[in-house]
């Protein structure tokens, strides 16, 4: 199959606008320049993309599925570029790492810091995701580091400690429990309560959890960031279920009780992932034994 750049751009113009004239003159070409590129289009793939009407153009099925198609394809070149575009002011590197949403807010802000104003020629791309996912994009080469939960299965990739930390409830000052030390997850499940968005580990995991009692947690409000949840349980709106590392490292006072979760799960120390130290790049390599060098409690 033949075509280019210039035809798929050519092909979400003219969907776009819903006119092959208007779609032309955006990609600056000619109006039969332009109907011969889409019809070669339409000769590749065996399928009309096109309904052809009076007053412009709407997109069949196969036109839906392509311009679909040509939208990644056309993202993916400018992550490329994006990608890329750093090595020509002097980058000599770039490290991938996957991490949870405990590590990204908390932890790694400050190691990734440290790391950088060692390295300034190299880029890091962080992206934050569900422990699983994590397992699987190192497997697959798609991260070269990666931080999960300890309670994920890694399978035969090289795992090694990087924190340790606790989920705790906080409570707002002045609630029933705020004189209790330690409390169980069932005794609050049916509580309302502040937790992150849907998508991220720690809102998937802890619907679990309440799910695995019979429940549904209430969710009253949902927020990004664990300094956002302090805040709202600051401010009475629910309880908040957080690592224990997020309050003690908070950047501004909040006023919330912790109390300790009595629950095995609780535990949720961090680990590093890769799939095999000494085939790292050198930069990424780096940037792990950085990692690692921070094993321990929180500072």
């Amino acid at each position: 199959m033949r075509y280019d750049l210039t035809d798929l751009r050519l092909f979400l113009a003219v969907a776009d606008a819903g006119n092959l004239s208007r779609g032309a003159h955006q990609c600056h070409l000619a109006v039969s320049s332009a109907s011969h590129r889409i019809a070669r289009l339409e000769s590749a793939f065996g399928a009309t993309l096109l309904n052809r009407q009076a007053r412009g153009v709407t997109l069949t099925e196969a036109g839906q599925v392509f311009r679909e198609g040509a939208r990644n394809t056309l993202a993916r070149l400018e992550q490329l570029h994006a990608d890329l575009a750093p090595f020509a002011s002097g980058v000599r590197g770039q490290v991938s790492l996957w991490a949870n949403t405990n590590a990204t807010n908390v932890f790694l802000p400050d190691d990734l810091a440290d790391y950088l104003r060692a390295h300034p020629q190299v880029r890091v791309t962080l992206k934050e995701a569900a422990s699983p996912d994590i397992v699987h994009a190192v497997a697959q080469g798609e991260a070269q580091i990666g931080v999960v939960a300890g309670d994920v299965s890694t399978g035969e990739l090289h795992v090694q400690r990087y924190r340790d930390d606790h989920l705790v409830l906080v409570v707002p000052p002045g609630d029933a429990l705020a004189s209790r030390a330690r409390v169980k997850f069932a005794e609050v499940v049916d509580s309302p309560f502040v937790a992150l968005h849907a998508g991220t580990g720690i809102h998937s995991f802890l619907m679990n959890k309440a799910a695995e009692l019979g429940r549904h947690l209430d969710v009253r409000i949902q927020v990004h960031g664990f300094e956002a949840v302090l805040g709202m349980v600051s401010a009475g709106v629910g309880f908040g279920l957080v690592p224990r590392s997020s309050v003690e490292r908070s950047r501004r006072p909040h006023q919330v009780v912790t109390l300790a979760l009595a629950d095995d799960w609780a535990r949720r120390d961090l680990r590093l992932l890769v799939r095999d130290p000494a085939a790292l790049s050198s930069h990424a390599r780096a940037l792990f034994d950085r990692l690692a060098q921070g094993a321990g409690p929180p500072r």
